[in-house]
């Protein structure tokens, strides 16, 4: 749990992560379009720090409004940089709560991702009470489902997303398991 029960900001031992903001437009801009990014989840349409700004304020901070979680930007304590983004979503299609995390290329496989998710997990039982987890992902993306399995969660079958035509794999964990 965040320090002060901040639900905008939370510390892991290597970890910053931080509510995205506009301030984030520059950074969302490069990892919305990542190859990695693209392949597995999807173009989102943002080709401008503008664009970034707008998916920022139509798409992040009403979420946080209206349920007090959202899209945390991570940042490396050891020198300030952003190296990716893990939050919770409240996707449409999705019954529940949908964890997710992305990371430039040069920042996977060093347990940043584990170590952010595994935050954003925890808080969502301890600070938002929620009971259900959920995370999708396409099946090609092997470390994204190693890493679900890693936080706990268990492959309970397939789900789609209005307006993506990819079937993807729908994990489960709940504060019981």
């Amino acid at each position: 749990m965040s320090k002060n029960n901040d639900p905008t900001s939370f510390e892991t031992e290597r970890l910053l992560l931080k509510l995205t903001t506009k301030e984030d437009a520059a950074f969302l801009l490069e990892l919305l379009n990542s190859p990695k990014w693209l392949k597995n989840i999807g173009d989102r349409n943002v080709r401008s720090v503008r664009d970034a700004e707008v998916y920022i304020a139509e798409r992040i901070t009403p979420q946080f409004q209206r349920l007090g979680f959202a899209n945390y930007t991570v940042i490396r304590k050891s020198d300030q940089v952003k190296i990716g983004v893990c939050g919770l979503y409240d996707r449409k299609g999705l019954d529940g709560v949908d964890i997710g995390f992305a990371f430039l290329p040069e920042y996977e496989a060093k347990g940043y991702a584990y170590e952010s998710a595994l935050k954003i997990r925890d808080a969502a039982f301890e600070i938002w009470d929620i009971t259900i987890l959920q995370g999708i992902t396409i099946e090609e993306n092997l470390p994204s489902r190693r890493l679900l399995e890693k936080l706990g969660f268990s492959l309970v079958g397939t789900t789609e997303i209005p307006g993506d035509d990819a079937e993807l794999l729908l994990y489960r964990f709940s504060r019981e398991t």
